[in-house]
């Protein structure tokens, strides 16, 4: 148990049994009545998030949330395999858990995988990731004009809007938060 002064960003609160993360907090101290904290969090499970304000002072109960470096080896039917990097143990996480990510996923990549009393909570990936092109349509004499876009789907299966520009067999780094298209990328 700690108290609503001790929020923070990233603090996981267990409110009627659900678990939220502080994505931001503030402390207001008006100048008549009692001081309050405001923040805004996000449910682990659903991504919902809704802005909740607790009064100083107020009991919250945290919750342990521990963050782990996982290998992500393969697809086992509906579920993925991920191996802790410290202890090569392996363990299975359900599709609905790892939900969006699997959209920027490959084998072999290292991801942050979140777990509360031994339950896989979610994966965290990294801000950024480098995927190949499988397929876009071809571009055209003339297209590297600014401003226009194309569909293109990636060697993950996930599809992001491109530049006119870009081909098939091109690598592109790819914000993992949003889906959008950051650059080429060299090999």
């Amino acid at each position: 148990m700690a108290t609503s002064n001790d929020i923070k960003n990233g603090t996981v609160l267990r409110i009627d049994g659900q678990l939220w993360t502080i994505l931001e907090f503030q402390h207001v101290k008006p100048g008549k009545g009692g001081a309050f904290v405001r923040t805004k969090m996000k449910n682990v499970l659903s991504g919902k998030v809704v802005d909740k304000t607790f009064n100083a002072g107020t009991k919250v109960e945290t919750a342990n949330v521990d963050r782990r470096d996982f290998q992500y080896l393969y697809m086992d039917g509906a579920d993925y395999v991920f191996m802790d990097n410290d202890t090569y143990d392996q363990i299975t996480i359900p599709a609905e858990v790892v939900s969006d990510a699997a959209n920027y996923l490959l084998e072999g990549q290292n991801v942050m995988v979140a777990s509360n009393d031994g339950n896989p909570l979610y994966i965290e990936l990294p801000a950024s990731v480098v995927l190949e092109i499988t397929y876009t349509e071809p571009g055209l004499q003339g297209d590297r004009s600014t401003g226009g876009t194309k569909p293109a789907t990636l060697e993950t299966g996930a599809e992001i809007q491109v530049p006119l520009f870009l081909e098939q067999g091109t690598k592109v780094k790819v914000d993992t938060r949003d889906g959008s298209y950051l650059g080429r990328v060299n090999d």
